[in-house]
């Protein structure tokens, strides 16, 4: 079984508005990001399921949700 489809089942077991679990994803994100705020990053990778960000102290910090991209207009 794959992350996505126990997601997928973990879902189906609890009412969840999808638009309410972007807002929620992205208010974490936006948290994280802001602990970011003058640290240097060492790595970053992009897995399936996740982004993952090093920073030159060792820490790692992981997004969910957010995979995608956009060409700018």
């Amino acid at each position: 079984m794959t992350m996505k489809d126990r997601i997928d089942e973990l879902l189906e077991l609890i009412e969840v508005e999808p638009d309410s679990l972007r807002a929620a994803e992205f208010l974490q994100a936006q948290a994280l990001l802001d602990r970011l705020v003058g640290k240097m990053i060492s790595a970053a990778t992009i897995d399936r399921t996740r982004v993952a960000i090093t920073t030159s102290d060792g820490r790692r910090y992981y997004f969910y949700g957010f995979l995608g991209s956009e060409r700018p207009s």
